[in-house]
């Protein structure tokens, strides 16, 4: 039996499966603790017989102390939350998920202070406010020291959340880390605001061609794989070892044009048309070099390892020949 218990919430689904294969990989039990209690990406990561999935609402604050206790977690991984599009169309239900869930998580975690050594948490890049109130005109870079203002309600809750973590840790002796990822992709995503940055990989990986905007923009690419790495290297790092609570955590930096001829590079029948015409409000260039002083992340991806193991799979679900 492993040490360490990790209750995942959102644990069935992108992310959290993902999350859920890593820390099984080094030794830990992993709770999926969803609404959905559907294993279907557990089953294609192949760990679905490796981990209990439990459903629940984080929104339930009983339901959470209960989950918490019955299962003997030590550790959690928060993840569940209503995503950027969503929260814009259900203001209130984001309110209760995204800020009254992450309450009831910090909640279970200060009453069962002497079982939950360390709650993970994520924030998101979206607590930043857009570039162009960075943006120096030369290589600029945010820190978490940076200005914080979201445009978004769901970067919004992400901001509170931040605060209320500082207010358990400080009053109240509870060990967190938050970290701000950005744009995850790899296999079995799900739709997301970002949905048409995975379009980029995942119509030309099955034959269709696919037209894009914003060619010159940057975004920053994590693989779903370096985002789960983040999430155990936040709850296993030793207090003793951090310099703050909220990091920023990224890929790899590069154009939409540059991804797309990183998809044409694998796959050069790829048809993909891509224009200038457009801009994206998300700040996307972040430092975290305190991230990875203080617990060694180190990104496993780059554009086109990340890309290849993406389309691998896609042609491989889809029944078409490797490339």
């Amino acid at each position: 039996m492993a040490d360490s218990t990790v209750l995942v919430t959102g644990g069935t689904g992108f992310i959290g499966s993902y999350v859920a294969k890593d820390l099984v990989d080094h030794g830990h039990d992993v709770v999926a603790y969803d609404l959905s209690t559907d294993p279907r990406i557990l089953e294609k990561l192949d760990i679905a017989d490796e981990v209990e999935v439990r459903r629940g609402d984080v929104s339930d604050s009983t339901d959470v102390i209960r989950a918490v206790k019955e299962t003997g977690t030590t550790h959690i991984v928060h993840l569940a939350a209503l995503l950027t599009n969503t929260a814009r169309d259900n203001p209130r239900a984001a309110m209760q998920v995204n800020i009254e869930g992450t309450n009831n998580i910090f909640e279970a975690a200060r009453t069962l202070d002497d079982q939950v050594e360390r709650v993970a948490w994520a924030s998101s890049a979206a607590v930043y406010a857009p570039p162009h109130n960075y943006d120096d005109g030369s290589d600029w870079w945010v820190s978490e020291d940076d200005l914080v203002y979201p445009d978004t309600l769901y970067g919004a809750t992400k901001e509170y959340n931040e605060h209320q973590a500082r207010v358990y840790y400080e009053d109240h002796d509870v060990s967190h880390v938050a970290i701000r990822p950005t744009v995850a992709y790899g296999p079995y995503r799900e739709t997301g605001g970002s949905a048409f940055l995975a379009n980029i990989i995942e119509k030309p990986a099955v034959g269709e061609s696919f037209s894009v905007e914003y060619g010159d923009q940057e975004i920053d690419w994590q693989h779903v794989e370096d985002i789960a790495q983040a999430f155990r290297l936040a709850a296993f790092t030793p207090d003793e070892d951090l310099s703050q609570r909220v990091y920023n955590v990224r890929g790899e930096l590069a154009s939409i044009r540059e991804a797309a001829e990183t998809v044409e590079k694998i796959m050069p029948d790829a048809d993909i048309e891509v224009s200038d015409e457009g801009e994206l409000p998300w700040t996307q260039r972040l430092d975290m070099t305190k991230f990875q002083e203080d617990t060694g992340y180190e990104v496993q991806y780059d554009l086109e390892s990340g890309f290849r193991k993406y389309i691998k799979v896609l042609r491989e679900e889809a029944g078409l020949d490797p490339v």
